[in-house]
């Protein structure tokens, strides 16, 4: 089942990769080849500072933990791609970065959620005013 999806994800990274070199020519594409290598392996490095940021916008609330997790994973990804030589792995990791800013640019813009307990009274308790009858309602102590 994973060849029906591997083979041709090959072939055409293949084709892209030997048409985008093709017009750009050799030394662009391997300069290509580097500079996203090295984009990925940077974007890696500084992973775990993205991912304590990303935990500390899980405890203000800004971000739900689907998010966190969707975010961190396509961060991830993102770098990965980035770091295998080709077009289609470069384009798919950016796509996947750009995924990444935008669930944090929407989580930044969202109100932050209150964690303060929301619990109910008692249901069976009425809440009246007493007033007294003996005393005059004009007078103020």
């Amino acid at each position: 089942m994973i060849l029906i999806i591997v083979i041709p994800f090959l072939l055409l990274e293949l084709y892209l990769s030997l048409k985008v070199g093709e017009n750009i020519g050799f030394m662009w594409s391997a300069i290509w080849i580097v500079v996203s290598m090295l984009m990925g392996v940077r974007i890696l490095q500084s992973s775990s500072l993205t991912l304590v940021g990303n935990l500390s916008s899980v405890s203000r609330g800004k971000l739900s933990m689907k998010s966190f997790q969707n975010a961190s994973t396509a961060y991830l990804l993102g770098a990965i791609f980035l770091i295998i030589p080709g077009v289609l792995t470069d384009f798919l990791g950016l796509v996947a970065l750009g995924y990444t800013v935008y669930l944090q640019f929407i989580a930044k813009i969202t109100p932050e959620q209150t964690k303060f307990d929301t619990k109910k009274g008692d249901d069976n308790v009425i809440d009246v005013e007493i007033i007294d009858e003996h005393t005059d309602r004009n007078s103020r102590s």
